[in-house]
């Protein structure tokens, strides 16, 4: 099982709010496929997938807020 993470944001910059998620939960996904959308007070960008797989669980639902290291979802 591989574990989707919110990735460093840069400096000072600890925690995002996830805006929109690009796919479900059973949904095929490819390498560097955007799968969610977050937002900081600063910018919005979009996570991509770091492998293909299948989104077995999304973790976090939009509009929740989510730490640097936390876990998004899960692929398998």
């Amino acid at each position: 099982m591989k574990k989707v993470t919110l990735p460093e944001l840069g400096e000072g910059i600890g925690e995002a709010v996830v805006s929109f998620w690009h796919f479900n939960e059973g949904d095929t996904v490819k390498k560097d496929d955007d799968i969610v959308e977050l937002a900081t007070d600063k910018a919005t960008f979009n996570v991509p997938a770091s492998e293909s797989g299948v989104i077995k669980k999304i973790l976090r639902r939009e509009g929740e807020s989510v730490k640097v290291g936390e876990v998004l979802a899960e692929l398998a």
